[in-house]
């Protein structure tokens, strides 16, 4: 956060120095509550006779789909001051998005509710996924179908079906940063009890991930030391090579810390960038990761030997696989664990596998 700050602070900074005229600064990325305010006291002081309007305009663009998010927004979100200046800017901003979103789906709000709502409409989704993440370990012990259990409550109006689907955990740069900054602002107005609320949201991520990776040591008889597991994904979703807060992160970590030898695929993501983020862990160094670590360009000359694949990001083309040909290369039994759902846990049942799913008694 304080990064984030001081970058802003150089940017308002040089754009006051070069500023001749009045000009309007459209603040988009996510930044701690009260950034406009900031820009708007550095800028205010230069003394140069030129008027600054700040507005607060957040994107709401999800990676693998941001340009199908910016032409077909659900809304467009523009905060400003409530004076007569700050309502002229917004109208010139309205007036830039109107070319392509509809006028009803353009919402004008004051600078703090803007920001905040930002915040909120992260915190909410990653709500809804610890929530139904919650309910897949009841569901495990229940012999219920978290599937069956998200279809269920998702077909309820009110509630929905998106953001429902049981996994290892979200990632991601959004989620976590947006609920620890919704955090950072409760503490600091006293409001511990809306402070613990949220923060349970990233503890329940944080479960999520260590008994994902618990159950793969109990499932292999309670040792992975010397045991070769082929782990499928590293980026925190598909349709990207973005490994920020990666659940697999997480998961080969806890798997290394037990001596597994681990051997990684993911169609987008580098064996620099795999390395890397397990260096920031800093658990253990590089040279120890890379003596424990096998990244392959090609997942299928990968399961010779092997004792376990884990899926950790939803890839299409994982279900696209030769998963017999898969299986009569690993050892016996062979174990399958899923942390996405993305593979038919009875058709693999049916070829050998011992499958365990997310969510699944």
């Amino acid at each position: 956060m304080a990064a984030d700050l001081k970058y802003i602070e150089l940017c308002a900074r040089q754009i006051a120095a070069v500023a001749t005229t009045d000009k309007i600064i459209v603040e988009k990325s996510t930044l701690p509550v009260r950034t406009a305010e900031a820009l708007k006291r550095i800028l205010e002081n230069t003394g140069n006779g030129v008027n600054f309007d700040i507005l607060s305009n957040p994107e709401f663009l999800a990676e693998g789909t941001a340009i199908a998010d910016l032409l077909n927004p659900d809304r467009v979100l523009i905060g400003g001051e409530i004076s007569e200046r700050g309502k002229l800017a917004q109208k010139a901003l309205v007036e830039l998005y109107a070319n392509w979103v509809p006028l009803e789906q353009i919402l004008t709000t004051n600078v703090w509710s803007s920001e905040l709502s930002k915040l909120t409409a992260n915190a909410f989704l990653a709500q809804r996924v610890s929530s139904i993440n919650a309910i897949s370990e009841l569901c495990e012990v229940t012999e219920a179908d978290v599937g069956e259990v998200a279809r269920a409550i998702g077909a309820d109006s009110r509630i929905g079906s998106k953001f429902l689907k049981a996994s290892v955990g979200f990632g991601g740069s959004c989620f976590q940063k947006d609920i620890l900054n919704l955090v950072y602002i409760a503490q600091s107005y006293g409001l511990h009890e809306v402070a613990d609320y949220w923060e349970q949201v990233i503890i329940m991520n944080d479960h999520q991930k260590r008994r994902f990776a618990k159950k793969i040591v109990e499932t292999l008889f309670n040792t992975v030391s010397g045991k070769k597991i082929v782990i499928l994904g590293w980026a925190f979703k598909k349709d990207t090579n973005d490994t920020r807060e990666s659940a697999a992160i997480y998961v080969v970590d806890y798997l290394l810390s037990e001596q597994a030898e681990v051997v990684i695929f993911d169609p987008k993501v580098s064996a620099e960038r795999i390395f890397a983020d397990l260096e920031y862990l800093n658990t253990r160094t590089d040279k120890e990761n890379r003596e424990l670590v096998t990244v392959v360009k090609d997942p299928m000359f990968a399961f010779a030997d092997s004792h376990a694949a884990v899926v950790l990001t939803e890839w299409d083309e994982f279900k696209t696989y030769d998963w017999n040909q898969i299986y009569a290369d690993m050892l016996k039994p062979a174990f399958l664990f899923d942390g996405r759902m993305v593979l038919d846990p009875d058709k693999m049942k049916e070829i050998g596998f011992n499958v365990y799913t997310i969510g699944k008694g």
